[in-house]
């Protein structure tokens, strides 16, 4: 709204100045009898008060309509060089009190993720993201990127990922979880290397393009690396072998209306009293509906349809599948 106004004054001070210009040129050549390049030549070291002298003596007439020009084009520069400075300062000023405001909103995160990178990668992190309400904030080197796809549903940090001061201003230190979903396998390295520095508990997902480099990003102390390539290959050879089981799959993996149709339950939420219980005894379908269909454990080991006697352990997790509808009665009945 602001710079939407701004806009119509800077139209209207350009047109104040071709008016001069206009009226300039066409008074000495009426009056002065000056031939159109003189007239121009007149009107542009009139109205800008340079000091040249006449190209010509001019007439009562002429010395006239030139103090006359003289006090119009004050009046009309003056203008239009206060409306332009204005407009700057108050550009600059918006860039810089948008800058503290979303920097402000990152200060105030903790245990967020990370995306460095909106590219087709990125997006999609956060709209996943997004549908699970898990906070993040982007860091993107691109600025034509960020002015595209900036909105109010999560903050833009621009900078070179690779550089330490950068991820400190996304949060790094708070932060969970930084997803490397940068194009170049090298600068995905290179952020890697950085946050592990910067967080050594910091979980880190780094995206891969060659084989070659998937060892290289572990070494670094990338958690998971993922290979984007690799995996549409495989999603695409499932379509032929078992097409109607990965269909279902897709189907799960996918939200509906932005809700999600699995999540986790962590061991402290399942038993807030600290004290272990089985499977059977915490009642999960019939209080929320959801189905259990893997267990993580203590150690990180996975275990695939748990049995009901199965006891949970201090620091495992559950992981549990149903509707909409069944994951928002999950939520609310354990508080995640």
């Amino acid at each position: 709204m602001m710079f939407r106004l701004f806009r119509s004054k800077i139209y209207l001070a350009l047109a104040m100045i071709l008016f001069v210009l206009l009226v300039g040129v066409f008074g000495y050549r009426y009056f002065a009898g000056f031939n159109w390049t003189d007239a121009l030549y007149m009107t542009v070291i009139t109205i800008t008060t340079v000091g040249f002298s006449e190209v010509e003596p001019m007439g009562p007439l002429g010395k006239i309509f030139t103090m006359v020009l003289i006090l119009i084009s004050v009046i009309a520069l003056g203008y239009a060089i206060s409306i332009i400075t204005e407009f700057l300062l108050s550009r600059s000023n918006y860039e810089l009190l948008k800058r503290k405001k979303v920097q402000k909103k990152v200060d105030q995160l903790e245990n967020h993720v990370i995306i460095v990178g909106y590219g087709r990668n990125g997006k999609q992190a956060a709209q996943k993201l997004l549908s699970y309400e898990k906070p993040f904030v982007v860091i993107e080197m691109e600025e034509d990127v960020i002015s595209r796809y900036e909105t109010e549903d999560f903050p833009f940090i621009q900078g070179n990922a690779n550089e330490d001061e950068v991820l400190i201003q996304a949060g790094v230190e708070r932060a969970a979880c930084v997803i490397c979903a940068l194009p170049s396998d090298a600068n995905n390295l290179f952020v890697v290397l950085s946050a592990r520095q910067l967080n050594a508990n910091l979980k880190i997902i780094s995206r891969a393009s060659e084989e070659t480099t998937y060892q290289k990003l572990k070494l670094a102390g990338a958690d998971n690396v993922i290979m984007p390539d690799r995996i549409g290959g495989e999603h695409m050879a499932s379509l032929v072998v078992v097409p109607d089981l990965v269909e279902f799959l897709d189907n799960i993996a996918v939200t509906d209306g932005g809700n999600p149709n699995v999540q986790e339950i962590p061991y402290i939420n399942v038993c807030p009293d600290r004290k272990d219980r089985s499977i059977i005894d915490i009642d999960l379908r019939r209080r929320t509906g959801c189905t259990i269909i893997g267990y993580k454990s203590p150690t990180g080991e996975y275990l695939i349809n748990p049995e009901a006697s199965l006891v949970i352990e201090e620091g495992s997790k559950l992981i549990v599948i149903g509707r909409p509808d069944q994951i928002a009665a999950l939520e609310k009945e354990f508080r995640i």
